[in-house]
C-alpha cells in the first residue's frame, strides 16, 4: 500500500523540462565584434595582395554568423573598401594612410570573407575580391577638369616612367634602381599637356655609377637585404618639356612568414631601346588598375557559394527573427521569453566620404 502511494505522488510531481538557451543575438554591421571581424579581413586582404596599394574599409554590406557550435562559428562578411595612397609594400599602418578621393579617379574594392571563429580567435577561411575604379562618366559630372586613369601599358605611361626611372638613376651616388610595377598613371591633355605615374622600385646590388658599365648584371637585393620603394614622376609634355621625379625608399622590411618579398615584383625594368611593353606583367596590360580578384578568388568566400544546408539555416533564422519582431511591433503583444531583437539594419556606416 505504501509503495503504491509513493507511485502516485511521484507521477504527480511537476516534470521540469530543460528550456533551451536562447539563440544568441545576431551581429549588426556596425557591433563591435562586426568592426573586430572586418579590420582583421582587412588586414588579411591586405597582407596577402601583391600587388597596387592598400585599401581601407569604407563600409560593411552585410554580415551573417552560423553556429557551428560552442565557441565556434563561421562569419560571412561582405566589405566595401576603398583604395589608398600608400602601396602595398609601404611600411606605413593603414590607420595613418590617407584614403583617395573621388576626383582623383579612385578606386573601390568589394570583397566576400569567409571567417572562422574558435574560442575568440579569428582566422581566414576564404577570401574573394575585385576592384575597379570609379565611373570615368561620373567624375566628368563632379569635375569635368580631372584627368582619368590612364592604362599602365600607354605608350606615354611607359615613356614617362622609364625617363624618370632613367633621370633618377642619373643622379643617385645609391643603390640603382629597378621598376617593379606602376601602379596608376593619368594624363591631361588641357591646357597643359602632363603624364603623371606612381612606380614602385627596387635595389638593386649595384651602385648607379656600377650600372652604367653592366646594367643587365644589376639583380634586386636579396630577401635578408631587399630595398623596395615608391617613386612619383609628372611629364610636362608640351608646350614646353618638363620632368620632376620623386623616389623614396622604405629601408629592409622583414615579411610575414607566409609571404615572400621578393614574389610580389610584377615588372621588370624597361632599358632603352626595348619593347616597354614586354615588361610588364599580365595584370597591368591593357587596365587602369590592379585588381584584388588577381589574389582574392576563392569561389567559397561568400555566403551564396557556400552549401545550401548553410544557406537555410541562415534563412530560416532570418525569417523567424523578423516574424517575431513583427509580431512585437505590429500587434503591440508583450515579448516572449527569449525574443532576439532584429539586429541594426545593414549596410553598416560609411567611414570614407568623397571630397
Amino acid at each position: 500500500m505504501k509503495a503504491l502511494v509513493a507511485l502516485i505522488l511521484l507521477v504527480q510531481l511537476p516534470i521540469h523540462k530543460a528550456v533551451p538557451a536562447a539563440p544568441p543575438a545576431p551581429l549588426g554591421c556596425d557591433d563591435p565584434e562586426s568592426e573586430a571581424a572586418a579590420e582583421f579581413a582587412v588586414n588579411y586582404i591586405n597582407g596577402h595582395n601583391h600587388h597596387g596599394y592598400k585599401f581601407a574599409l569604407n563600409r560593411i554590406e552585410d554580415i551573417r554568423v552560423v553556429h557551428q557550435g560552442p565557441n565556434n562559428d563561421i562569419i560571412f562578411l561582405e566589405l566595401d573598401l576603398l583604395e589608398t595612397k600608400c602601396p602595398i609594400l609601404s611600411p606605413t599602418p593603414l590607420a595613418n594612410c590617407t584614403v583617395r578621393s573621388f576626383a582623383e579617379h579612385a578606386v573601390e574594392g568589394d570583397c566576400d570573407v569567409k571567417l572562422q571563429k574558435v574560442d575568440g580567435t579569428l582566422s581566414v577561411v576564404a577570401s574573394k575580391c575585385h576592384s575597379h575604379a570609379d565611373s570615368s562618366e561620373d567624375i566628368r559630372k563632379v569635375c569635368p577638369d580631372c584627368p582619368l586613369l590612364a592604362k599602365m601599358n600607354n605608350t606615354e605611361v611607359l615613356e614617362t616612367v622609364s625617363a624618370a626611372l632613367n633621370d633618377y638613376n642619373s643622379k643617385t651616388t645609391d643603390s640603382y634602381l629597378r621598376l617593379l610595377e606602376i601602379g596608376r598613371a593619368k594624363i591631361q591633355y588641357h591646357p597643359v599637356h602632363i603624364v603623371a605615374t606612381e612606380f614602385a622600385v627596387g635595389a638593386t646590388n649595384c651602385s648607379a655609377e656600377e650600372a652604367k658599365a653592366n646594367v643587365g648584371a644589376c639583380q634586386l637585393l636579396p630577401e635578408d637585404q631587399s630595398n623596395f620603394g615608391f617613386c612619383t614622376a609628372v611629364m610636362v609634355k608640351g608646350p614646353s618639356q618638363d620632368l620632376q621625379v620623386d623616389c623614396q625608399l622604405y629601408g629592409h622590411q622583414v615579411p610575414a612568414p607566409d609571404i615572400s618579398l621578393l614574389s610580389w615584383p610584377g615588372v621588370t625594368y624597361i632599358h632603352p631601346g626595348q619593347d616597354t611593353s614586354a615588361g610588364l606583367a599580365p595584370s597591368a596590360v591593357g587596365v587602369t588598375n590592379h585588381n584584388l580578384a588577381l589574389v582574392h578568388n576563392n569561389p567559397v568566400a561568400s555566403e551564396s557559394s557556400s552549401s545550401e544546408i548553410l544557406r537555410s539555416m541562415l534563412s530560416a533564422k532570418s525569417l523567424t527573427k523578423r516574424a517575431v519582431a513583427e509580431a512585437a511591433q505590429h500587434d503591440k503583444v508583450p515579448r516572449p521569453v527569449g525574443f532576439v531583437p532584429p539586429p541594426p539594419p545593414c549596410p553598416g556606416k560609411i567611414r570614407h566620404f568623397d571630397i
